[in-house]
């Protein structure tokens, strides 16, 4: 009791949130940009919806597979090095994709898919680097609430700056929204540098606040120097071989990817939807696309503290996640009803329930820092982000072969919804008892 009272002179593990949720949401707006951008993209180069639908998905193609490298990187040069060099080169990328403009033709094309590819490359590290920090600096009973709002980002990203990029492309053309976001992006990988510091590490800490997160199972070594030269080492390919042979990982892989098709169809074709199929003009879509935002932020909120207070109140902590989880898909599943509904009205307040519902069941993120095995904490958010992120890929390519095919984007959102009643059966029945990973098979002696 007396560290959880010396802990109010220090909040630090808050600050360390704060810049999470801040350099998160610049992640977001940076993969967003490109479907703001999209509809005049489209008109400038003359694409087709399937090839717009490749475009889309460049990004997820590198993102993905650059995940398990990513999550090495962090396990073996500590989070703030490693996202450093993110942040830097993701938004470098986003920055030179402004000047596709120049090019006409196959080449701009060519130049647009190659530098998404490369912004998905360089982002790969980020989410298992929010994930590796919150695990750091958060005690298990405030993690929910941490990785919601961390995620939650997603949505307020969308809320603050879909309507700025939809200005920027009407006042100056789509460029523009690259080429300001890019240098947004290089100034806060050098605020990152000087801000974030492990929990020993950090100047501002009190020792009440480190006793009062270590006490609350905090992996507070994560990081340290100390901790890597003693920690046993791990072999990657059996570490990667004995998680995916863990059941409850996989139903939580698999739900993430269901979770995720929603996520992605908000990030591409969701402003294109409000065009093509709403015949909105794309500054109204912008400002339109950041009212689902909106609720999607408070719902990611919401599902946190629903999580954490479940967890306080000494419910196990696989009912204090799975049931956000749960009634979220559900509410995901009325966008469905967005088929049926002929006024602009009604359809924005039903997308802005389901994606409310969405922001609720967004706890992947709480589950993996609950389960990832402590000395392979970045490869395992890493292995979750992979199947997620594969989302990435089908759901802008399948959404544009069915709007292609039947002109209309009625089967799209049933795809969309029947990918969340698929995350609700993967919780329900596969995943089991939530807990911690110890590995067993994929583990070598310490080195020192």
């Amino acid at each position: 009791m007396p560290a959880r009272a010396t802990t109010l002179a220090s909040r630090t593990r808050w600050g360390i949130l704060t810049i999470l949720f801040i350099v998160t949401t610049i992640n977001y707006a940076d993969r967003a940009s490109i479907s703001i951008a999209g509809p005049e993209i489209r008109k400038a180069l003359g694409l087709s919806p399937v090839e717009m639908g490749f475009v889309f998905s460049a990004f997820a193609w590198s993102y993905v597979a650059a995940q398990l490298p990513g999550g090495w990187l962090l396990d073996r040069f500590g989070s703030k090095i490693t996202y450093f060099f993110s942040i830097f080169l993701w938004s470098l990328f986003t920055l030179l994709t402004g000047g596709v403009g120049f090019l006409t033709g196959a080449a701009a094309v060519a130049m647009l898919f190659v530098l998404r590819f490369a912004v998905g490359a360089a982002e790969a590290p980020s989410f298992p680097g929010n994930s590796r920090i919150t695990s750091a600096w958060f005690p298990t009973h405030e993690r929910g609430l941490a990785s919601a709002l961390f995620n939650s980002a997603q949505y307020f990203a969308t809320v603050l700056f879909a309507p700025i990029m939809g200005w920027l492309v009407h006042s100056f053309g789509w460029e523009s929204v690259f080429i300001v976001m890019g240098g947004l992006g290089i100034a806060m990988s050098f605020v990152w540098l000087k801000t974030i510091h492990g929990p020993k590490d950090h100047p501002s800490i009190s020792s009440g606040e480190l006793a009062y997160i270590e006490a609350g199972g905090a992996l507070v070594d994560l990081d340290g120097a100390k901790a890597a030269a003693q920690a046993p080492a791990v072999d990657t390919f059996a570490c990667v071989k004995e998680l995916l042979g863990n059941r409850m990982l996989l139903g939580v892989y698999i739900g993430q990817y269901c979770i995720n098709t929603l996520t992605y169809f908000f990030l591409t074709w969701f402003p294109v939807y409000l065009v093509q199929e709403r015949h909105m003009t794309i500054l109204k879509a912008g400002f339109v696309a950041s009212l689902p935002a909106i609720a999607g932020f408070l719902g990611g909120v919401a599902g946190g503290a629903i999580s954490d207070r479940l967890a306080k109140a000494g419910f196990s902590l696989s009912l204090s996640r799975k049931v956000p989880i749960v009634a979220g898909m559900l509410l995901s599943m009325s966008m469905i009803a967005c088929n049926y509904i002929e006024t602009d009205m009604f359809v924005v307040a039903v997308m802005a329930l389901a994606f409310f519902g969405k922001g609720v069941g967004a706890l992947g993120w709480a589950v993996v820092a609950d389960t990832s095995p402590k000395e392979a904490g970045g490869l395992s958010g890493a292995l979750f982000n992979t199947f997620g992120n594969t989302a990435g890929i089908t759901t802008p390519i399948v959404i544009g072969y069915i709007v292609q095919g039947t002109g209309s984007f009625a089967g799209a959102l049933v795809f969309v919804g029947a990918n969340a009643a698929v995350t609700i059966f993967s919780y329900v029945f596969i995943v089991g008892e939530i807990k911690r990973v110890k590995l067993v098979k994929s583990l070598r002696p310490a080195t020192a």
